[in-house]
């Protein structure tokens, strides 16, 4: 039961993430007003990372901060091992 209620959020939380980076994509081609790097962050820790990773492959967007680039990589990396702990 346990598990199926992390994939879950897993799942939906990688959607949630993948969608906010193209809609910041979206917005920075035409220069509106953008969502916080830290907003991106916060989904990424929330259980996102998977999808912000994806978001920034599949949308070149954020490739180039190396915040991003070695961020997002190691928070899903220590999500990876609190969650092999965990189960």
């Amino acid at each position: 039961m346990a598990l199926k209620v992390l994939l879950t959020y897993a799942f939906s939380m990688t959607v949630i993430s993948i969608v906010t980076m193209y809609v910041d994509k979206q917005r920075a081609k035409k220069g509106q007003w953008r969502i916080s790097e830290y907003s991106l962050f916060m989904l990424a820790i929330a259980g996102g990372s998977i999808g912000i990773y994806l978001g920034m492959k599949l949308f070149r967007h954020k490739t180039m901060h190396l915040s991003f680039r070695y961020g997002v990589p190691f928070i899903f990396f220590i999500q990876f091992v609190l969650i092999s702990y965990y189960l």
